[in-house]
């Protein structure tokens, strides 16, 4: 009997929405369908601006939570149309967009109206994931390592998954013993960011523009420097703290932006490398998904970086890069209407496993 569920991603990067429609009902989900659907002009400003403090917030965020809604609605039902098998979906999971994280101070905001999305689609939905690990003094996020472990971890070798999404974060996969795992860093947020500035393109196609120049090593040891990597697990970040008025605040004014950009890919190796290689050195294979994953050069100095390790992509573990967060909310979702948890402990800090997300019957 097919268990289906809709995952729905929006991350960091701003990019828009990741949709996917897959079956739960095996060991391995089966993948059916999967959409794509870039933010409206207005609505990615708005939702940029949001992730600063300003006038009429209030307002203004539950306008665009509005927006994100119909927006998510539009995704959910392309992929119905498109696959009209896919009648009895159990419920949607959706990340919604995160606008503030801070965990410190007890909340992280993730912009969706999921009554609205129950109400537009007339399925289920499963939102907040992140409040209840929160609420138990965790940090709410990495979210995904619980499904990497669901979906990746191995009885013989020992893995890391490392998603390269706006942040990158990576799951330690050991054989036997905790799975562990904390954001570790920038992914593409920058990357994309500078692109955006200075090729008025989305992002650096394969990094072929950061190869273009020569990474800047005292811009690396400045970028390096900052704070958070020295903080152990468990850690979470986001644009608070990496964005492009913190990288202002690095350069001298005199760079070549082509240069800047490859800073910024060594920068982002560096994070994820040094990440494996100070709390997981025993790792045999590191695991490449999310959207940085299709990054050829930073696959490629990434792969130098943590050498002699193995580097591959996860299609190489059946599921593709660019579906695996998506599929995650699917997931979680799931993992939310058969009350079971959806969080690590050991990756979020959290006191315990906990049953993740609030729940809009339809």
């Amino acid at each position: 009997m097919p268990e289906l569920f809709i995952g729905l991603m929006s991350g960091t990067s701003l990019d828009g929405v990741d949709a996917v429609l897959a079956d739960f009902s095996a060991q391995q989900p089966r993948l059916i369908g999967h959409h794509h659907q870039t933010y409206p002009p207005g609505l990615r400003r708005e939702l940029l601006a949001l992730n600063q403090p300003g006038g009429d917030e209030l307002r203004r965020a539950a306008l665009a939570a509005n927006e994100l809604a119909r927006s998510y609605a539009s995704v959910v039902h392309v992929l119905l149309e498109n696959h009209p098998e896919a009648k009895a979906v159990k419920a949607i999971g959706c990340h919604g967009q995160t606008v503030r994280h801070q965990p410190a101070n007890g909340y992280s905001i993730q912009l969706v109206n999921g009554a609205q999305l129950a109400e537009l689609t007339a399925i289920d939905v499963a939102c907040d994931f992140r409040s209840r690990d929160i609420a138990a003094g965790g940090q709410g996020a990495p979210l995904v390592p619980a499904f990497h472990q669901a979906m990746f971890a191995s009885r013989t070798m020992h893995r890391v998954i490392v998603n390269i999404g706006g942040i990158a974060n990576l799951t330690d996969l050991p054989p036997s013993g905790a799975v562990t795992g904390c954001d570790c860093g920038p992914g593409n947020l920058l990357l994309d960011a500078w692109a955006q500035r200075h090729l008025k393109q989305p992002f650096d196609h394969e990094g072929t523009w950061a190869k273009s120049g020569r990474a800047i090593p005292a811009l690396l040891m400045r970028l390096c420097a900052d704070e958070f990597f020295g903080r152990p697990p468990p850690k979470s970040t986001g644009r608070e703290t990496f964005n492009l008025d913190w990288l202002a605040r690095q350069l001298a004014g005199d760079e070549k932006p082509a240069d800047v950009q490859a800073t910024l890919l060594a920068f982002t190796a560096r994070g994820i490398a040094d990440a494996i290689g100070k709390f997981w050195g025993g790792a045999r294979e590191v695991y490449l998904g999310g959207g940085g994953a299709r990054n050829i050069a930073l696959v490629e100095l990434l792969a130098q970086q943590v050498a002699p390790r193995k580097v591959a992509v996860t299609d190489a573990l059946g599921i593709a890069a660019e579906h695996v967060e998506a599929l995650a909310f699917a997931w979680l979702a799931r993992q939310t209407l058969n009350s079971q948890p959806g969080n690590l402990p050991a990756v979020t800090g959290a006191r315990g496993a906990r049953v993740l997300g609030a729940l809009y019957r339809a």
